[in-house]
Parts: structure tokens; sequence; C-alpha cells
């Protein structure tokens, strides 16, 4: 009986055994088909309810946390359950406000906490660091500001933190409690303040990943001596690193394999790579001051991907080592000062998408022969703004995949291949400013993916026609200016693209030329930037060409009114129309107007209607005002009080009279005032005391009367150019003029002005040192105008001539004083102005001597001192002076011979007439003897320092004498033995002569 009693008990287990095994499977097979859905628990059900209670929900995200909809929270928006305990173990919550509610820390289980993206406008709550269940905390963006609480170093399960914008903290401390961490992210956190960022960084064993962007981590944290090896990637961009040792750590991270120390103020060479960073793959190094060359040791790195070192100082050549980085994607070396040839490696690199080296020296011929591998990877080649020379060869054409092509700003000639237009991909094409010449190749036309061209400033010629533009359905900016083609399309073609940029500046528009062209206003819903210059287009503007925003028809022929600039959508509006013939009343402009040229055209009328009635409550933009050479009349109306944003208004060349209105010292960014020939009178207003940007003042050729105002010197210190020429002027030219030490022009000529020239001039240290011209921009030095339409200009009178400058005008110095009743001498001062090229003194009173230093003035290349009464001789230093090319020194009194040399041989005789005692050539009159010789120019000392020589000699020769007899008579051995000594010499001497004598006598018996 008992062995039938083990059997059943037997089954009956095994029985058991089966059915938990059969119901085990089967629960596993519906977690995984997702048949079964647990339910959350009580507690976390009204711990995400209360959590809702505190928040704003504009977007309906939280909708359906509702338990009348869904009792079951693990099916609620945003919330994630485990499939075996129901328990809530994932919150992704954003587009949410208001506060969080500490109900999340009844959420046992979680572990996956995403609160990104998120306005809710408070500190980090601290109850977030109770939440130890943890595993992942993303709280980046979410709106939360101020410290980041300690109470997060209590997550020691956490394996990645984000936190990002808005927040700081006082020290990291807390971080060495997450020892599990992986991941963190604390880009654009305030860490300037935690000092000892590295060594908490370095007590996290696990870390793979740091990002600290733009924390304000400066060189005196920047000591990576601890670096947790296990990093594989390190960003540290957008900071202020100083110091190299933080590159030559990071280079000894021997798992490293993304590095971005990008925007920092890096100084001095690239350190060596070193054997530890063969994992590397991406580097970004960019936006630094590394002013080295290329160390051979990076060209080793062969796992390197992306390479990003542009905006930096690199110097020298690039080795032909870079085809060792076979596996390369990506790299960008551009804005640097590397130089020498590309060497040919790089068109080898099989792998390469993006290639960009410009804003370089690089020089040589361009790309010789490209592997196929090369031409088939290649998506972006940026060569532009090199030295690059050569032809473009039929390989350009081969690219297979190439969406942008631009050689910019190079010196690269030849005609472009004829097979361009196999590059199906091209989407941007550049070849602006380069010497390309020949036909613009009919396959263009077919580059359908085409948005962008730029051939600007070549020398191409030839027609265009529809042909070239066939398939450019995608073509939205074309900028074709600078060359010599002609366009030939029928009159009622419609083009296939719809244009935003189109420049055509100096194209020959064919027979259609003496009407607009029609087929632009299909282009008129889309084009925001038209330049239509020098095209020989003539007759009215069509009404919708008044919307574009940026505007350029100057030099052409056009006519007509011009009532209304209708406003554009654009921002600012540009409108340059200069000579044309335009003719009216000024047009009325649009608020957001920046820049206006109407000059040499026919307007007419009054200035008031244009300027004063204005929009009452608008605010004007303009900055650029040009109507010169127009003719407008009446005074200058007193209402510039709404146009305080001008940098540059000219007015020139008008019929325009009355006084200077007081309220022209409203506009206090003003750069560049001209309102030279027209017949303005009366004085300098004082408010323009306060235009205190003024660079310019031109109000030459008008009837100005009164003075040079004192506070012109005080006031208006970044003058560099001051014309007030051929006015009515009169006083003396006060002292206070020589504290512009800017100024490069000055010209008061043909004025009344009397007295002596202030020997303060010295004082002009813009005409003593050398000029070095860079982004020049005389109406505003820190910025250049909106178009290259527009240049600044002076008239210089010069060598007899009247010259204008505008390109060069940078590079002018000049003084013109002539034609006024100035006198006395010419100061020595004006000597040390060595930097000067052109002076002007004739038609003065001027006395005295030219002052023998004259000859320092070795740049100047024209000087006038005619019609003075100088007298003396002229200086031999005359002779050294040889960039001198125009003299005039007639009808003086000077005498004497003139100077010899291969300068003075080519001047003309009437140069130094009126000197009735000069002799020499060019003169025929000879001179009758030897004159005193005086090739040394520095023996010719002045009379004041050769008369305190005499006085310096005897001042010593009798203190010596004093001290001398002071002695004799106080100390009676020297004066014994002086007198002893004189007896003797006397004895001696009379024994002498007088034994000389007896022999003479005897002989003479």
């Amino acid at each position: 009986m008992w062995p039938n009693n083990k059997l059943l008990f037997f089954v009956v287990i095994l029985f058991t055994i089966s059915c938990f095994k059969l119901s085990y499977c089967t629960t596993i097979r519906n977690i995984s088909a997702g048949n079964i859905n647990r339910v959350c628990p009580e507690i976390e059900k009204k711990a995400l309810l209360s959590f809702k209670e505190s928040l704003e929900d504009p977007s309906n995200i939280l909708s359906t946390w509702n338990i009348s909809a869904n009792v079951n929270c693990c099916n609620w928006k945003g919330v994630a359950c485990s499939n075996i305990t129901g328990n809530v173990h994932q919150l992704r919550l954003q587009g949410l406000r208001g506060n969080l509610n500490p109900s999340l820390v009844n959420l046992k289980h979680l572990s996956y906490l995403n609160l990104s993206q998120n306005e809710f406008v408070e500190r980090v709550p601290s109850f977030i660091g109770s939440i130890t269940s943890l595993e992942y905390l993303d709280v980046s963006n979410a709106g939360f500001i101020g410290i980041i609480p300690d109470s997060i170093g209590n997550l020691s399960n956490l394996r990645t933190l984000r936190f990002e914008n808005g927040l700081y903290v006082e020290n990291l401390d807390w971080l060495s409690g997450l020892s599990q961490l992986e991941h963190l992210n604390m880009n654009s956190v305030d860490l300037s303040s935690a000092s000892n960022w590295q060594q908490v960084i370095s007590t996290l064993p696990s870390l793979v990943e740091l990002h600290f962007s733009s924390c304000n981590l400066d060189f005196n944290s920047a000591h990576l001596n601890n670096m947790t090896t296990s990093l594989v990637v390190l960003d540290l961009s957008h900071n202020i690193f100083r110091s190299l040792d933080i590159l030559k750590r990071t280079f000894q991270l021997s798992n490293l394999g993304f590095l971005d120390l990008s925007d920092n103020l890096f100084e001095g060479p690239i350190p060596t790579v070193t054997n530890y960073t063969t994992k590397l793959q991406y580097i970004d190094l960019s936006s630094n001051l590394l002013n080295s060359t290329i160390p051979d040791s990076f060209y080793s790195l062969k796992h390197l991907e992306y390479v990003y070192m542009n905006n930096n100082h690199l110097q020298g050549p690039i080795s032909f080592k870079i085809a060792n980085l076979t596996s390369l994607a990506i790299l960008d070396l551009s804005s640097n000062q590397l130089s020498g040839n590309i060497p040919g490696g790089v068109t080898h690199l099989c792998n390469i998408q993006n290639l960009d080296l410009s804003q370089n020296n690089l020089q040589g011929e361009i790309f010789g022969n490209m592997s196929h591998c090369f031409l088939a990877s290649l998506e972006s080649l940026d060569l532009s703004e090199n030295q690059l020379s050569g032809d473009l060869t039929a390989q350009f054409g081969e690219f297979k995949s190439l969406k942008t092509l631009s050689l910019g700003s190079n010196n690269l000639s030849g005609e472009i291949p004829t097979n361009i237009g196999k590059l199906s991909f091209l989407e941007a094409l550049n070849l602006t400013d380069n010497n390309l010449s020949g036909n613009l190749p009919e396959s263009l036309g077919q580059l359908f993916n085409l948005e962008y061209i730029n051939i600007e400033d070549n020398k191409l010629e030839g027609v265009v026609s529809e042909i070239h533009f066939a398939d450019l359905t995608k073509l939205k900016y074309l900028y074709a200016s600078g060359n010599h083609l002609t366009l030939k399309v029928s009159t009622n073609w419609i083009p296939p693209f719809k244009l935003q940029i189109l420049t055509l500046g100096s194209w020959n528009f064919g027979e259609g030329a003496q009407f607009f062209p029609a087929w632009l206003e299909t282009q008129k819903r889309h084009i925001g930037m038209l330049s239509l210059s020098n095209t020989g287009i003539s007759g009215n503007v069509p009404a919708w060409i008044w919307k574009i925003g940026h505007l350029n028809l100057s030099h052409n022929h056009l006519h007509g009114n011009i009532l209304v600039i209708s406003e554009h959508t654009a921002l600012y509006q540009c409108i340059y129309l200069s000579s044309n013939q335009f003719s009216g009343p000024l047009p009325q402009i649009p608020p957001n107007a920046f820049d206006l040229d109407l000059s040499n055209n026919s307007f007419s009328g009054e200035l008031s209607h244009f300027l004063c009635n204005v929009t009452t409550n608008a605010t004007y933009s303009l900055q650029l005002l040009h109507l010169q050479g127009n003719k407008l009349s009446g005074e200058i109306p007193d209402c510039w009080t709404k146009w305080s944003s001008l940098t540059y208004l000219n007015l020139g060349n008008n019929t325009l009279s009355g006084r200077l209105p007081e309220s022209i010292g409203f506009l206090t960014r003003l750069r560049s005032l001209n309102l030279y020939n027209n017949k303005i009178s009366g004085r300098i207003p004082f408010s323009m005391s306060f235009c205190t940007d003024l660079v310019k003042i031109d109000l030459g050729d008008n009837d100005i009367d009164g003075g040079i105002p004192t506070w012109m010197g005080t006031s208006l210190t970044n003058l560099w150019i001051l014309i007030l020429r051929a006015n009515q002027l009169s006083g003396n030219i006060s002292s206070e003029i020589c504290q512009l030490n800017s100024l490069q022009i000055l010209d008061l000529s043909d004025n009344n002005f009397s007295g002596i020239v202030p020997r303060c001039v010295h004082n002009f240290t813009a005409m003593s040192t050398k000029i070095i011209l860079s982004g020049y921009s005389i109406a505003n030095p820190d910025r250049s105008y909106n178009s290259t339409n527009f240049r600044e200009s002076a008239k210089v009178s010069t060598k007899g001539t009247e010259y204008q400058y505008d390109n060069t005008l940078a590079l002018v110095t000049n003084i013109d004083l002539s034609n006024n009743n100035l006198s006395g001498g010419i100061p020595e001062e004006l000597t040390t102005l060595v930097e000067l090229k052109f002076l002007n003194l004739s038609g003065n009173s001027f006395t005295g001597l030219i002052p023998q230093s004259i000859g320092d003035m070795k740049q100047l290349e024209s000087l006038d001192l005619s019609r003075n009464s100088l007298s003396g001789e002229m200086p031999n230093s005359f002779r050294v002076m040889s960039f001198l090319n125009y003299l005039n020194v007639s009808y003086n009194h000077l005498r004497g011979r003139i100077p010899e040399s291969t300068q003075f041989m080519g001047f003309n005789a009437s140069s130094f007439i009126g000197n009735d005692d000069l002799c020499g050539p060019p003169l025929t009159r000879n001179c009758s003897g030897p004159l005193k010789k005086d090739d040394n120019h520095y023996k010719t000392t002045s009379s004041s320092k050769i008369e305190w020589l005499y006085v310096f000699v005897s001042l010593g020769y009798a203190v010596g004498l004093s001290i001398f007899c002071t002695m004799l008579i106080f100390k009676k051995s020297w004066r014994e033995a002086y007198y002893k000594f004189m007896e003797e010499m006397w004895n001696r001497v009379y024994v002498y002569f007088y034994i000389k004598w007896r022999k003479l006598t005897k002989t003479s018996v």
C-alpha cells in the first residue's frame, strides 16, 4: 500500500510543477505580446494626480490623466509602467508650466524622469534628490532658474544627468556621490564658482560622456591632472580656457573618440598628439588663437572623420601626410593663415564629403588630377578667398555628388568648363572675383537643383540666352554683375525661376535696353534685391519696382517722377538711383528706409516736404541720405529731429541757401556731413558740437562767415577731414584746431584768415605716422555700407589741379591754407608732419626763410609756396625729397642757387619765376660765382643753438679758472709751488731768447 501512496505523491508533485510552468510560460508570452495590462498602485496614481494639480497644461498633454477616463495610470500619456509589477518607472513630460509637486517622491520605482522642454520658471526642487531610484534625469531647458541643489548628489543610481540653461552651482562636490554616472550634460550652466570641477570629475570612474559647453570655465580651472580615462565624449567648447595644458591632457585620454574645445581662448602651438589618442574620430578646435603649423603627429590619427580647426591663426603649409587620414569625412581649416600649395594627397581622400580651405593664403594651381573616389564622395568644396591660380579643368564637371562649389576670390583664369552641366546635384556655385573669361556655358541651364549662382566680377563675355536658364527652376539667387555679358531673350520670355536676389550690373540688355525689361515683372512676388546698374536701360520705371527692398538702378537713363517709395517687408530698405534723369520733387520714403541715394539726377523743389512732412509717430531708420548734384533749392529746413539715425548726409552741388539749422545738432550719430557748393550763409552753429561722431565735414564753396569755432577742436575729436574752402571765414586760426590729432585733410583755402599758423600743428599726429589701410569706411569705420555701390569721396586741390579721391581717400594727407592773409614765418613744426603728401601755402604773406628741415617731409608729393614774401636760399635738403613731383616757389624773394638734383631737373622754370636772385637750372640765369655749399642737412643748426654752445664753453672756462685761483689763494704750498714753477719757466724762456738775440747780433756785425 505504501508504494502506491509514494507513486500518487510523485504524480501530484509532477502535475503541480507542470501547471506552474505552463502558467508561467503563458504569462511571459502574454507580457511579450502586451496582452497583460498591469494596474498601477493606488498610491502612485494619487501621486500623479497631485503632481498634475500644480501644473498648467496649455497643450492638454495631461488630458488623459483622469480616473473617469481611464482608471489605470499606466495608460496615461507620458507614463510608462513595469509590465511585471505595474509600478510607474518612467515619466516623459514636455510643454508644461507651473510648479512641481513633491508627490513625485511617492513613485518609489521611478527610474527615468524627463522634464526637459518645459516652462516651470522656478528653482530646481530639492525633493528630486529623494527619488533615489532614478537612473535617468533630464531637466534641461525646463525653465528652471537659480542654484542646482546639492540633494541631487543623493541619486547614487543615476547613470544619466542633464541640466542646461539658466542654472548655476557654487560647487560640484555633490557630483562625487554619483559613482555610477555615465553621461553628464551641464551645457550653459554657470560653473565659474566650481574651481575644483576637474578633481570632482576624476572621482567618477564610469563617466563616458561629459558636456560642459558654455559654462564660464576659465583658465584658472584648466588643470586636468587626473581626468578619468573612461571618457569617450568630451565637450568643453565655448568657455574661456587659455592654458594649453588642457589640450595636452585631453590628448592623453586613451578612449577619447569625440573632442570639442572650440570657441575658447587657446593661444599658441597645437600640442603634439600622443600615441594614446588613437581612437579619436571627431576633433573641434575652431575659433581659438592657435598660431602654429599643424603638427606632423596630427596626421597619424588614422581614425579621424571630422576635423574642425577653422577660425584660428594656423600657419605654414598643409603636409602631404594628410593623405594618411583616409577616414576623413569633413575637413574644415578655413579662416587661418595657411600657405603653400594644396597637397595632391587631398584629392585622394576617398571618404571626404566636406572640404573647406577658404580664407587662407594658399597658392599654386588649383587641383590637378583628382581620383575617382574623391570625385565620387565630395559633396561640398570651398577654396574661396585664397590666391589659387590656373584653369578649371574638365574634371570639375565630373563630381558625382557635389552640392556646393565655392572658388570665389582667387586668381583663376580660363573658361568655365562646358561640362559643368553634369553636376546634377549642384545647389550652390560661387566663382566670383576671379579672372574667368570666355562665354558662359549653355550647360549651366541643365543644373536643375541649382539655387545659388555667383559669377560677379570676372571677365566673362558673350551672349546669355534663355537656354542658359532652361532648367533652373529652383534658382533663387543670381549674382552676375561686373562682367561683359549681353542678355538676349524674347520679349515674351517667362523665366522658369522665382528669384529672390538678382544682380546684373554692367550687363548689356541688347536691343530692348531702351525699355525696362518686361520679364522682370514675373519675379515681383519674390524678389527682394535687384541690381541693374549701368545696363543702359531707359524709360519710366514700373510702379511695382518701388516695392523692392534693395534696389540699385544707378547709372542708367531712367526718367520720370517718383512720388512714393513703398514700404517693403524687409527690415531695411536700400535704394540707389544715382546718375539717372529722374525729376520732380523728392519722393516720400518709408520709415524703414536705410540707404537712399538719389544723387546726380534732376530732382527739384525744397527739402521741407521731404524732411518735415513725415509721419508723426514713426521712427525713421535712414542712415545714408545722398542728394548731391540735383536742383534742390530753398533753405535747409530746421526739422532734423526725426532723422537721428543718419550717419551720412550729402546735400552738395545744389542751390540751397540760408543758415545751417540748429536742429542739425540732433544728428548725434552723423559721421559725414557734406554741404559743399551751395549758397549757405551765416556762422557754423554751436549745436553741431553735439555731433561728436563726425569724421568728415565738407562745407566748401558756400558763403559761411565768422571764424572756426573753438569747440570744433575740443568736441569733434574724431575728425579726419575738414574742408571749409571758398567761404567768407576770417580771423585767426585758433590753436584749438591742433587738438584734432586724427586730421588727415585740412582745407581752409580761399578765405580771409589772418595771423600766423599755430605752432602746435605737430599735434596732427595722423599726418606724422604711417597710415595703415584696413576695412576703411570714412562714414563709419566700424562697418561698411550696406552696399558696395557707395563710396565716400573728397576733392583735393593739389599739383595745380583738383582731384577727387574715393578708393584711396584713406591714404590722402593734405593741408591747404592757400589764398588767405596769413603772415609770419612758416613754422618749423610743420616739417614734423613727415607723412604729409600735399602742402599748399600759396597766396599768403609768409615771410622769412623756408625751414631747413623741409627735407624731413620725404613723403611730400606736392609743395606750393608761391606768391608769398619768403626770402633766403632754398635749403639743400630739398634734394632728398624723392617723392616730390610738383613744386612751386614762384613770386617770392628767394635768392641763390636752386638745389641740384634729378628731381629738380624735371620741374618747369615757371615754378621758380618771380624770384630775382634765384639762379641755376631750370632757370636760364647762371650763378655768377661759387656759392657756399651746405650739403649736410644736419649742419643747419639754428643760430640760437650756436650761441648756447659759446655760452657753455665760456662758463666752463670761467668756472675752471676761478677754482684754480681760489686754490692758489687758500693753499700756501700750491701757491709757492706755482710761483716757483712760473719763475723757472720765465728764466728758461728769458735765457733762450737772450742767447738767440746775441747770435743774431753777432751775425749781423
